[in-house]
């Protein structure tokens, strides 16, 4: 089944605690596996936004697990706020730290999936050093710090060679881009969880377009 996760920055601030309710009290097939918090600092992409405090006042709104993906610079000055306001899953971004092995650790340590995020331009080898112990990788369909950008077609290459190279183990996820017009297309490739941001959030009923996500990626997963 593939996992699809509500990415928060879209969504209204003034209202987010609301929106959080909604998605809690749905049926189904409106109902997120996951809800996706872009945590940036302003420094490693060009934007700020949210920080860890957020995701634990909201805790107390949802049982829906967090997935934080952290667009900042020493990502590990974060792990232990994240773990405090009950995080499941926790990206870094490969090219944010020198250290992956020993941060993805560190992650795990505290009881969370340890993911890695990769920007467009950041090739998979990357990865051959922890491709073993890796429980998640994040995909970047878009180059990172703004919602509502247009996909990067040659994600779907890039979900593909993934999938190739790492063990069935290692979910592999979609953030930017993501929409019921290429959800097919990245769940045939490989992809296991989808982030949507602005297709779910900009105009109309986000449980509505949500179903609407989970049916167009349905079409595959058998």
């Amino acid at each position: 089944m593939v996992a699809l996760a509500p990415s928060l920055l879209s969504a209204s601030f003034a209202t987010l605690g609301e929106t959080v309710a909604s998605f809690e009290g749905a049926d189904a097939a409106s109902r997120p596996d996951l809800l996706h918090f872009d945590l940036m600092d302003g420094h490693f992409v060009p934007n700020l936004t949210f920080g860890t405090q957020i995701m634990k006042d909201l805790r107390a709104c949802t049982t829906i697990p967090f997935d934080a993906h952290l667009m900042v610079e020493n990502p590990e000055r974060y792990f232990d706020a994240c773990a405090k306001a009950q995080v499941e899953r926790v990206t870094i971004h490969a090219e944010a730290t020198t250290h992956l092995p020993r941060l993805l650790a560190q992650i795990r340590e505290q009881g969370m999936v340890a993911g890695v995020a990769l920007n467009p331009a950041t090739p998979l080898e990357t990865l051959q050093w922890v491709k073993q112990d890796l429980q998640f990788l994040l995909v970047m369909g878009v180059n990172p710090g703004f919602s509502g950008q247009a996909f990067l077609p040659r994600t779907l290459e890039k979900v593909a060679a993934a999938r190739e190279l790492l063990p069935q183990t290692c979910a592999i996820g979609v953030d930017g881009g993501v929409a019921t017009n290429n959800a097919a297309e990245l769940v045939r490739a490989g992809a296991s969880m989808l982030v949507a941001g602005s297709s779910l959030f900009d105009g109309g009923e986000p449980l509505d377009a949500l179903q609407a996500l989970r049916k167009a990626a349905k079409t595959t997963e058998d």
